[in-house]
């Protein structure tokens, strides 16, 4: 049975990467060693975290003014460092879109004064706070936002292009790669990569040069000063070698696709294709706003709770998994990453027209 994984992280792969990596597993590059056991000093991993950077300016259009870091612990310790190296002013601004979010900003009041632009809580995260409503301080030292929400289901359209003097900084975990977007609105762009991008251990720190000076004077630890990573280019310790290496596979395999054109393309129409599916009978329900769906993470729900619980079980029979909902919202979710084909979607929507019919 072939299966497809519609989990929000750690999340498909795509085949071809799959099979790459467990040739190369026990020999790499015919050394006769596996890629987890090729020291970080060597000159085959020069080449690859060399390449795996090359790639990911190739498929986004970054330009010099950017350094692109590779930094243990996930987007996690980014909601940490992006405050402790930036917050010049001691004030920061955060749009509140959900639970990333909050995650987010929490962290960042451990190191200064946080405005909230907006937020959408009292509509239950359903959709985008409103740009429009924004009051921008003239004293921030930053904006933040979280370009798509795996928990809710909703997504940022319409970058900000313009945020007034400061810097726009944004989580793009869930959808970095999967739309055309300019790197050249932000001063920061950081991702973990088990979402989009491959294996767990690593975020991608894309950071405008001259915001590195921020960090300078402040006697930051080594491993949380941005600085740190860009001069010694991700590599004062041992970097998590095999993330970046399988980074590479992902990389070379969306090169091949189309990069990020081809990717808009397609998450776009298997995401039209789930929410007509949804919106079609009243059996299946999405409580987002339709202008703020996600086009990765589609979440919905039947009919009840058991039913809910009853669908995950019985997808899980025919080969569709991770489409349990986040446990903060419950309910169901789809996640439509790159990798996923639309031959998993169009499987999932046979199964949904099914379920219906032997549950309504």
């Amino acid at each position: 049975m072939k299966i497809f994984n519609f989990s929000a992280g750690p999340s498909m792969v795509p085949p071809p990467v799959m099979k790459k990596v467990q040739e190369e597993f026990r020999n790499y590059n015919s050394m006769g060693i596996g890629i987890t056991e090729l020291s970080h000093r060597t000159e085959e991993f020069a080449a690859i975290i060399d390449k795996t950077e090359s790639n990911i300016r190739e498929i986004m259009g970054i330009n010099d003014n950017y350094a692109v870091c590779f930094v243990q612990g996930g987007a996690s310790l980014q909601f940490a460092m992006i405050p402790m190296n930036l917050m010049s002013t001691g004030i920061a601004e955060y749009a509140d879109s959900g639970y990333w979010s909050e995650k987010a900003l929490i962290e960042a009041k451990k190191f200064g004064e946080i405005k909230i632009l907006g937020s959408s809580k009292d509509t239950n995260y359903d959709r985008i706070p409103s740009v429009r409503k924004w009051k921008l301080s003239s004293n921030s030292s930053y904006i933040h936002i979280t370009t798509n929400n795996t928990v809710y289901g909703t997504q940022y359209h319409a970058i900000p292009e313009m945020v007034g003097h400061a810097p726009l900084i944004a989580d793009m975990s869930t959808d970095i790669m999967s739309r055309n977007i300019d790197v050249n609105n932000f001063g920061l762009i950081y991702a973990s990569a088990q979402k989009v991008l491959g294996a767990t251990g690593l975020a991608i720190v894309i950071i405008r040069r001259d915001l590195i000076e921020r960090s300078e004077g402040k006697n930051l630890p080594t491993m949380l000063d941005y600085s740190t990573y860009v001069y010694e280019k991700s590599m004062h310790n041992t970097p998590p070698t095999f993330s970046i290496y399988f980074l590479m596979l992902v990389t070379n395999w969306l090169k091949e696709q189309g990069g990020m054109n081809a990717m808009e393309k397609i998450n776009t129409l298997k995401s039209q294709t789930m929410y007509e599916r949804i919106d079609a009978s009243p059996f299946y329900t999405n409580f987002v706003v339709p202008s703020h769906r996600s086009r990765v993470n589609v979440v919905f729900r039947t009919p009840s709770k058991v039913l809910d619980e009853k669908f995950v079980t019985d997808a899980e029979k025919e080969g569709l998994i991770g489409l349990r909902g986040h446990r903060a919202v419950e309910g169901l979710r789809a996640s439509m990453y790159n990798s996923m084909p639309l031959e998993g979607v169009e499987k999932l929507i046979d199964f949904m027209n099914e379920f219906e019919l032997e549950n309504s």
